[in-house]
């Protein structure tokens, strides 16, 4: 590194240590009820989101699959999870950073959150006409890759617009809403097995309106038309997309890595949910076709209740907590231990109890890591001037872990002639991998 290079680092962490906890990157102080109308946001697009893509994900298009070509169901999943997940590792860096590069009358991040929503939505939209495997599949890819572009500037507006004191708060309540939103995504997903078309239906609405919701419930974001930037030129949008590196890069790679082993194990039995319960927990019933799908929509009902009850108590009451004891990597640590701790009681008990254990211990486990896990991401930064780039390398981990998860679990039970049972202590390992990886995070209680 020049010395060029040094002194710019060195300025960065000399102005981040010297910031005020209550004012934002650009030097303001917000109101109490600009932060309580930016947390309401964040929480208000985690829970649209998190219904859809649950219920899409997780219950809706593999029970399409499944009714299409059943003979294909573990290798298409797979394959739409690992394809789809490689374009939004790509989108969501690229987007990050070119929104970090923009400059209008809106902001950096508005117009990008709008437009992306709108276009996911008619991606899903889509999916009403079509019964193809290969449409299916690019469909899912520009799903991934327009949500995306709306994502990775809607999680670097944590970094812009909140102020440090406030993270571990609205973090909290960002987990509530992640939470929430994923366990109903289940619940809707199970009510509407018998009616894709109309849960495709509401997936596209939800996914075009997110945007434009959110924002309506933001403090507007000022203008940075004369914000400072050096021209756009093809070296330096390149040299944008750099990772970091240098002095501080440690703790952020150990963040990043530590979140990749986290959701991996989370997506293991998750991104499965169906699957797992109608073959591994109703294995031996002796259910037909029709019997199956009612059993496991309503075990998988019972789980979403749960799982939204001890997550959103998991959700409040650690964010708050963390703040007050200035802590956040060693609740994630935990969290991730807990998470381990409730995916062994599917493998222990092979029942429906076994999977209602899992649903409130992990997903207690869950509700604290995802409550604090986005505060501790903004705190490792090495450079809150480049947070939409730097925190779309982090939710790269998202990316990787859709596909390092659903290769796993494609992958065990493949390799073992269909036993979803085995799935549980790889992702016990997978968790506890995670946990070990965060615990090496530096200068951070």
């Amino acid at each position: 590194m020049t010395e060029a290079s040094n002194n710019v680092m060195e300025s960065l962490e000399n102005e981040v240590a010297q910031r005020d906890p209550m004012a934002d990157s650009y030097g303001r102080r917000p109101s109490v009820m600009d932060v309580v109308r930016l947390g309401t946001g964040f929480t208000v697009s985690l829970i649209i989101t998190g219904i859809v893509w649950v219920s899409l994900s997780s219950i809706l298009v593999p029970q399409l699959v499944d009714q299409i070509a059943p003979g294909q169901r573990e290798a298409f999943i797979g394959a739409i999870n690992s394809v789809g997940s490689v374009v939004a590792l790509v989108a969501n860096i690229m987007f990050g950073t070119f929104s970090d590069l923009t400059r209008s009358k809106w902001g950096k991040r508005t117009l990008w959150i709008i437009s992306g929503g709108l276009l996911c939505g008619a991606c899903v939209a889509g999916l009403l006409v079509t019964r193809s495997l290969p449409v299916i599949l690019l469909l899912w890819c520009g799903m991934q890759l327009f949500y995306n572009w709306m994502n990775a500037p809607f999680v670097a507006t944590m970094s812009d617009r909140v102020p440090d004191k406030f993270r571990g708060s609205v973090s909290s309540f960002m987990g509530a809403g992640g939470v929430l939103g994923q366990t109903a995504g289940s619940l809707v997903g199970s009510l509407l097995i018998s009616n894709i078309n109309m849960g495709l239906t509401v997936g596209a609405l939800g996914f075009a309106l997110v945007g434009i919701i959110v924002v309506g419930i933001w403090p507007r974001e000022p203008s940075n038309a004369d914000e400072a930037r050096e021209p756009l030129s093809l070296t330096m949008v390149l040299k944008a997309f750099i990772p970091p590196h240098g002095k501080g890069a440690r703790n952020f790679y150990y963040a990043l890595f530590g979140r990749m082993m986290m959701v991996a194990g989370y997506q293991m039995i998750n991104g499965y949910l169906l699957y797992v319960v109608k073959y591994y927990t109703f294995s031996d019933s002796g259910y037909g076709p029709d019997e199956l799908k009612k059993a496991a929509a309503g075990v998988i009902a019972t789980m979403s209740v749960i799982t939204m009850v001890v997550s959103l108590i998991a959700a409040l009451v650690s964010g708050p907590i963390s703040d007050r004891l200035g802590m956040r990597k060693v609740p994630v640590a935990l969290a991730s231990v807990l998470f381990a701790v409730g995916a062994a009681m599917p493998w222990i008990f092979h029942n429906a109890w076994g999977m209602y254990l899992f649903a409130a211990i992990a997903g207690f486990g869950y509700g604290v890591y995802n409550a604090i896990d986005q505060a501790l991401n903004v705190s490792i930064l090495p450079n809150p001037k480049e947070a939409g780039k730097d925190l779309g390398v982090l939710n790269m981990a998202n990316t990787l872990s859709t596909v390092l998860g659903s290769l796993l679990t494609s992958g065990v039970v493949m390799a073992t002639g269909g036993n979803y049972g085995l799935v549980f202590p790889v992702c016990i390992v997978v968790v506890l991998i995670a946990a070990f990886l965060i615990m090496q995070i530096r200068g951070i209680k």
